[in-house]
């Protein structure tokens, strides 16, 4: 992918104007956070750093207009619809190739599971997911090392998932919301990877 044809100061324009002032700190961190992932394991860098700003585009949406998005032009699991603060990942990758132009389905694809994840990600997939729970600008520092040192062991990006996944499950059963059967199919994949 020629990433020099990505317009990256219309990219960030367009965020500042469509993102709260936290989320577009929070993209910025991520971006950052993505693309020193990426030089970690030998990824394109220019694409990490593209995945990062645009992951979250379709964050600051109304409910109403993701799911408008969904409904007419997306195919989205129904499992997949049962929180409404998945919905933007879709919808972002959807945005990311209709507002500005991205072909390169490893940054689609990257953008479009970077809340819930998949079984089997790319290595590309697994840094952008990471990087978005971890990014310096928003993220709690100390569970943000914590994934960091997994990162530095064998198998690192998997045990730093498995660390993430287990957060998320617990967060969830705190705050007394549904999980979506991927979440806990993705889980017991890693536990498996990871354990055996």
């Amino acid at each position: 992918m020629d990433c020099t044809k990505i317009n990256n100061e219309y990219i960030l324009k367009w965020l500042k104007e469509n993102l709260s002032d936290e989320r577009y700190l929070h993209t910025l961190g991520t971006a950052k956070c993505a693309k020193q992932l990426a030089q970690k394991y030998n990824l394109s860098e220019e694409k990490a750093y593209i995945a990062g700003l645009l992951h979250d585009c379709a964050k600051c949406f109304a409910k109403e207009k993701l799911l408008e998005i969904i409904n007419n032009n997306l195919k989205v699991e129904e499992s997949e619809m049962l929180n409404y603060k998945t919905l933007h990942a879709p919808v972002s990758a959807y945005i990311a190739e209709k507002e500005f132009n991205i072909k390169d389905s490893e940054i689609l694809s990257a953008i479009r599971w970077h809340t819930l994840g998949k079984i089997n990600m790319t290595d590309f997939e697994k840094i952008i997911f990471i990087a978005d729970k971890i990014e310096p600008n928003t993220r709690e520092k100390e569970h943000s090392d914590k994934i960091k040192a997994l990162l530095e062991e064998d198998n690192g990006l998997n045990k730093a998932l498995l660390k993430l996944y287990k957060s998320t499950l617990k967060s969830l059963v705190k705050r007394d919301l549904k999980i979506c059967l991927l979440t806990v199919e993705i889980y017991n994949h890693l536990e498996d990877v990871v354990n055996s």
